[in-house]
């Protein structure tokens, strides 16, 4: 399966922002959707998936679920992502079906040898630098600590590596530069939803150069 490049992680204060922002993102032309929402109740989670699975008869997206397995075995759900805390990524293989898509957040080298190891369809590699939208932050890599991943792996093979944490607009020829897949956004997309042209520019940005040593 080949993914998108783009990736917007959810976020809001609520679950009905969270949907608002959701449906805003699929207007102006994402194609890959990660709701990642905590501190709510498990309900209402349920309900949000739900109404936002129901978008998928007007767009055509890949919806993952972050953290909450138990609840992406709806057939219309395409997959979860695991932080370095979450369920163990053997043990959600043993409750998902075999086509589910399993996303693993790394922050080191270790991390994304483990990631791999473990079978990891996806991995998150960050955070480029700080952000509000994620709680007990990990140590930031920077531009530095991405290409010494990417020189540390060699040319071993991996799934598609997507920078996540903080990217801005100006960073993503940087990042695909070093060797990464894509970017994983939130508030870059978010504060640009007025701009109907926005999510084309990020998309040339990310397809317009292959790189040769992207994963």
């Amino acid at each position: 399966m080949k993914y998108s490049r783009l990736q917007y992680i959810s976020s809001g204060k609520t679950p009905e922002e969270h949907y608002i922002n959701i449906r805003l993102a699929l207007v102006r032309g994402v194609s890959w959707i990660q709701i990642r929402i905590k501190h709510t109740a498990d309900h209402e989670i349920d309900r949000l998936i739900k109404r936002v699975i129901l978008l998928k008869e007007q767009f055509s997206f890949t919806l993952i679920i972050n953290d909450y397995v138990s609840l992406a075995n709806d057939a219309a759900v395409d997959g979860v992502h695991l932080g370095l805390g979450d369920m163990p990524v053997l043990e959600a293989k043993a409750i998902l079906s075999p086509s589910k898509i399993i996303g693993g957040t790394a922050n080191s080298t270790a991390d994304v040898q483990q990631r791999i190891k473990e079978g990891c369809d996806y991995i998150g590699l960050g955070p480029l630098r700080y952000t509000e939208t994620k709680e007990k932050l990990s140590p930031l890599l920077g531009f530095e600590g991405y290409r010494s991943v990417i020189k540390d792996l060699g040319s071993v093979p991996c799934p598609p590596i997507f920078a996540i944490g903080g990217i801005a607009k100006p960073d993503i020829s940087r990042l695909r530069k070093i060797g990464l897949y894509g970017v994983a956004l939130s508030k870059c997309i978010q504060a640009n939803f007025t701009d109907e042209q926005h999510i084309e520019h990020l998309n040339t940005l990310l397809y317009g150069q292959e790189i040769e040593n992207c994963r």
